[in-house]
């Protein structure tokens, strides 16, 4: 399973724990609030986890979409100018170097 889809399951899988958790525990209600305390801790510490997976990932897919962008950039550079150089040959030295395509 993939692990950013799991980020739901982990919270409806927290509240239902904490629910059966209250109705069941024999504590008292200092212990209650502490162990309450506690795992709202551990929810956090995990979203921030993910969170920073996310960014991670969503950085990645950036960095490869602009290294794909400059490749065609270049790619479409490298036939403009064969074009011109088949151009050249075919037809003598016109159109100029100075005319922009």
């Amino acid at each position: 399973m993939d692990d950013r889809n799991n980020l739901p399951y982990f919270l409806l899988g927290a509240g239902v724990g904490l629910a059966v958790g209250l109705l069941f525990a024999p504590k008292s209600g200092e212990e209650t609030r502490a162990l309450l305390k506690g795992r709202a801790d551990e929810g956090r510490d995990y979203v921030k986890r993910k969170s920073g997976e996310v960014r991670e990932t969503a950085s990645d897919f950036v960095e490869r979409g602009r290294e794909a962008v400059l490749r065609q950039r270049e790619q479409v550079a490298a036939a403009v100018e064969a074009g011109r150089q088949a151009y050249r040959e075919a037809h003598g030295n016109y159109p100029p170097e100075s005319e922009g395509v």
